[in-house]
């Protein structure tokens, strides 16, 4: 199955009689190059389809990595799935027009526009063509948006610079949402990011301020004495949770 097969397999599964024809008629506008009835179809579709979760079983979530390895779609809506399925059944064979018709989208989009947009990056055609969107939604303090992008999509490990990567690591702590769900966490990290996150660590040790544990599982690859030292020094005297990551960034330090 394509990322559209599934799409379209899952939406027919959930969606009432009237709200999947309204959803095959706009498709096939779509489909045919017509602007217009993508922007009205995509600003409608919360309307026509409701948002109720996709709620998928594991058979389905399988289609989706066989479809396309990283995909992860378990906190999607019935209408994301739509306007998903609305953008890549848009003509995309000439990849700088494509890209400025979902411009069009990412520029005038509300919150759960942006949402749907965003978690769309690694299905998209052309993927290079958005990675200055990628890089706009991780600038965004809105935390929705900002986890459309970092959270359980394969876009940024593979398209991001380490600079933009390094930035969303360090926007996520920012704005305190987990890294756990951020995909490639261990295989992006860099010795850049492991300064730049010990550096920030230390700041917040000398103003008495908490950081968030998981910072130091991007630091033990890179960790020279002063963060093995200040690991080593947590790994004994810190919290469970602080003993337990600082335990296997040593680790992975010493691999």
């Amino acid at each position: 199955m394509t990322v559209m097969d599934c799409l379209q397999a899952w939406l027919t599964k959930r969606l009432s009689p009237e709200a999947a024809q309204w959803l095959e008629e706009r498709l096939a506008l779509v489909a045919g190059g017509d602007r217009k009835a993508l922007f009205l179809a995509f600003g409608l579709a919360v309307r026509k389809t409701g948002k109720a979760d996709l709620q998928l079983t594991p058979e389905e979530l399988a289609q989706a990595e066989q479809a396309r390895p990283g995909w992860c779609p378990t906190l999607w809506s019935v209408d994301q799935a739509a306007r998903t399925l609305l953008i890549l059944s848009y003509p995309s064979e000439r990849a700088a027009e494509y890209r400025k018709t979902l411009d069009q989208l990412f520029s005038t989009g509300e919150v759960q526009e942006l949402v749907a947009l965003y978690q769309a990056l690694p299905l998209l055609p052309h993927p290079e063509e958005f990675v200055f969107r990628g890089t706009e939604g991780i600038r965004t303090n809105i935390k929705s948006v900002f986890c459309a992008v970092a959270h359980q999509n394969p876009y940024p490990a593979e398209h991001f610079s380490d600079d933009q990567w390094n930035q969303m690591v360090l926007k996520a702590i920012f704005i305190n949402v987990p890294l756990a769900p951020i995909i490639g966490l261990d295989q992006r990290a860099n010795a850049t990011l492991a300064r730049i996150l010990f550096d920030y660590a230390q700041e917040r040790k000398a103003a008495h301020r908490p950081v968030t544990p998981e910072l130091w599982r991007c630091v033990g690859p890179f960790a020279d004495e002063a963060m093995s030292q200040e690991l080593r020094r947590l790994a004994e005297q810190g919290t469970e949770l602080e003993q337990e990551v600082a335990q296997t960034a040593l680790a992975r330090g010493q691999r």
